[in-house]
């Protein structure tokens, strides 16, 4: 996991608060990656999301528009990206078509802020929801 450089500790999408704590990563998250990814190969699977990605695990957070002032980050744990958007699996139910904020660790060690969408949020496993998010501007960072 890449440690969140000390310039942007207390800078937390876009606002100065305090930072997240960086999270472990459950293992938890790895079986229910597995089995999503398990599923890919069933007979009948369409990959409906389009463009190449980008196998990416890392912790990221979001910030909706719609929290209020003092509602921590939802934690998101990434399964893939690419320029336009990111898969993710978390423990928690976001509701969809809502806009806000991501900060992640990009490939060159760089955090980014990025505005964004969400698009899937349902639940995988008992207690996990397999997500995607769309970035509303194209992130070049996240290329093949």
């Amino acid at each position: 996991m890449v440690k969140q450089p000390k310039a942007l500790r207390g800078h937390v999408l876009g606002q100065l608060t305090e930072a997240p704590p960086l999270a472990e990563w459950p293992p938890q998250v790895d079986l229910v990656l597995s089995a999503l990814e398990a599923g890919q190969f069933a007979r009948d699977h369409r990959d409906r999301r389009g463009g190449r990605r980008r196998r990416l695990r890392i912790t990221a957070w979001l910030r909706l528009f719609i929290d209020g002032p003092g509602t921590p980050p939802w934690t998101l744990y990434s399964r893939d990206v690419h320029p336009r958007g990111m898969g993710f699996v978390t423990p928690h139910r976001l509701p969809l078509g809502y806009g806000g904020l991501l900060e992640l660790p990009a490939p060159n060690g760089t955090w980014v802020s990025v505005a964004c969408t969400l698009l899937r949020c349902r639940e995988a496993a008992p207690g996990w929801f397999d997500g995607a998010l769309y970035f509303n501007r194209e992130q070049s960072v996240f290329g093949a």
